[in-house]
């Protein structure tokens, strides 16, 4: 059965994993995550690709990205995976491939699914079983979307600064909603459509994907991801809530 073709656009969020070949790890020490963003910091740079969200695994990586064209994401997987690819091979005296040989991705309604999209990024750590909260774990965006630490990679999308004008207020609104379990049906329409490489959203947002592609999304999630009840304070942006 020939491939899907992925579905790019620009200023348009996309999903990416990439893993490691057959699963296998593909960072060994600290000096490896730290190999891996120096060069997916030069990589986003090259492609003006803006990165939203994203974590390290031991045998994968989640992206969350908009590009600026239709071939960036392309051009920045390839980029950056040559690069860590040598500096592997180099520094633990081995050969071959280290990932997979097809990234997966999928375009994303940023409206429904992106704030979900970044949770269920950063949550991959508490998910493993690697720690028990987001902060605790050094290779994701979590610390500075919920916490405020300065990282250089991110550039937040309007969506995440639409959760409050003041910084301090916004970071606790985004740790509030770690509070709540991932909807298992949202769960499930993400990893679906991540591994179809269809795109994640429903209704006008697919019908007009579709035009522009001239072919049917075949992977439709069943409904929309259940919105999260603010506290009153947070409605009214009066105060923050603590970690």
């Amino acid at each position: 059965m020939p491939r899907r073709p992925r579905i790019h656009l620009p200023g348009a969020p996309i999903h990416l994993v990439q893993r490691g070949h057959n699963r296998d790890a593909c960072f060994f020490t600290d000096e490896d995550y730290l190999a891996y963003r120096e060069w997916l910091g030069d990589a986003l740079k090259k492609t003006g690709c803006a990165l939203h969200a994203y974590v390290l695994m031991t045998n994968h990586v989640h992206l969350l990205l908009t590009p600026t064209s239709a071939e960036a994401v392309s051009q920045l997987v390839m980029s950056l995976g040559r690069r860590y690819v040598q500096y592997i091979n180099k520094t633990y005296r081995r050969t071959g491939t280290l990932w997979d040989s097809r990234y997966k991705s999928s375009l994303v309604h940023a409206e429904d699914y992106l704030l979900l999209c970044q949770r269920y990024i950063e949550l991959n750590p508490v998910r493993a079983g690697m720690t028990d909260d987001p902060a605790h774990y050094r290779w994701s965006s979590y610390r500075s979307n919920g916490l405020g630490q300065a990282d250089a990679l991110l550039t937040p999308h309007d969506l995440y600064l639409a959760l409050d004008g003041d910084a301090a207020n916004r970071q606790a609104v985004y740790r509030f909603l770690f509070r709540s379990e991932l909807d298992r049906e949202a769960v499930a329409d993400i990893r679906l459509a991540l591994e179809q490489g269809q795109p994640l959203g429903k209704g006008r947002f697919l019908d007009q994907i579709e035009r522009m592609i001239g072919r049917r999304c075949e992977v439709r999630p069943r409904g929309r991801p259940r919105k999260m009840a603010l506290p009153d304070e947070m409605q009214q942006k009066q105060q923050a809530l603590p970690i």
